[in-house]
């Protein structure tokens, strides 16, 4: 199972309490240089509560998920 699937099979909403949710992994660049030539570095996964839309934000790196760094490397070699 990835992250992804791992946080949508676990999810209740904060809110309303419903457990179902949509996953989106997100990429941004951040500031400074990564701004400038557009290398998204900064992965998050958006998980919006498929009931009110309530949307908390996840930082994979921080959940133990290796995605963040693969896609750096991709988005500078292949312009993500």
């Amino acid at each position: 199972m990835d992250l992804a699937e791992s946080i949508r099979s676990r999810f209740k909403c904060q809110k309303c309490g419903n457990s179902q949710a949509r996953v989106k992994e997100v990429a941004m660049t951040g500031t400074g240089l990564s701004k400038l030539f557009d290398i998204e570095h900064n992965h998050y996964f958006f998980v919006s509560c498929l009931n009110c839309g309530y949307t908390e934000v996840f930082d994979p790196e921080v959940l133990g998920g290796k995605r963040g760094r693969l896609g750096t490397i991709l988005d500078i070699l292949f312009g993500g």
